[in-house]
Order: C-alpha cells, then structure tokens, then sequence
C-alpha cells in the first residue's frame, strides 16, 4: 500500500448540499426554506426561548409556587460574636443601628446564633433564633418586647 491507494470508507464524507443550482439539484429555487415566513428569509430564523407563536406561554400559563418573603429584605441578621463589641446593657435596634451592625436600609434585626456571647444583654425588640435566644439567656440575659 502506497500513500496515493489511501482513501476514505464510503459514506465517511458526505457532499455539502449545493443550494440555488437548479430545479433538477433538488434544493433550487427556494433553496430548502419554503415559501414565505421568517425561516425564508436571511438572518431572520431566531425565535425567543418560550416564544410559541403568540399564545401565552408555558412558564406564563403555569401556577407561580413556592413563598418569597418580603421581610427578608428588611431584616438584618446580626450575629452572636458582634454583641461582644458593645457594651453590656440595654440593646435596641437604634444601638444596633449606631454601632453599624445594622445598614441604614434594614427595618429590623434578628438575632443568629453564631459565636459565644459572655456578657449579659437587655435586648429589646430585637427578634432571635431559638438557638440564639438560648446562648443570651444562659449568659444572664434576657429579652423584653
């Protein structure tokens, strides 16, 4: 066998479909596209994911699940190990809020239990985690309303 007797299996390349060479070439005239319509015409073939040619969609037809709180947005989490830095005594959400434990944009706080707390807090309107209660009050602290 020589380099020149090399050649491919049959069928291993196909021939490039030759559009617009005539009716007897199978693909003439409109070239495979059809008559009319955005697939004829040049660079006009896209259509938007979910678009189903006017009718209401899918993910528009279908019941919206799940719940999205719109408190989320307004509460701040502060953490255990960050009471550390104040002073013992009476915590309110302005202390919090002057301390710059709390951004300006918050409407609340809540209280999560991460780190250690030795001091004993007063916290007053200020929510917290079952956990996080837990630590303040073993502490000495307590919460009021």
């Amino acid at each position: 066998m020589k380099l020149n007797d090399i050649k491919r299996a049959d069928g291993a390349r196909t021939a490039p479909k030759r559009v617009g060479r005539g009716i007897g070439s199978g693909l003439g005239k409109t070239c495979g596209r059809g008559h009319k319509g955005s697939f004829a015409r040049s660079g006009k073939g896209k259509i938007k994911a979910g678009f189903e040619g006017g009718q209401m969609p899918m993910q528009m037809r279908l019941p919206k699940v799940g719940f999205r709180s719109k408190l989320s947005k307004d509460t701040a989490e502060v953490m255990l190990y960050q009471l550390e830095t104040l002073d013992a005594g009476t915590i309110d959400f302005a202390a919090l809020r002057a301390a710059g434990l709390v951004p300006s944009t918050a409407k609340q706080a809540k209280l999560v239990k991460k780190g250690e707390v030795s001091k004993a807090f007063v916290l007053k309107g200020i929510a917290a985690t079952a956990g996080a209660k837990a630590v303040v009050e073993a502490a000495g602290g307590k919460f009021e309303e």
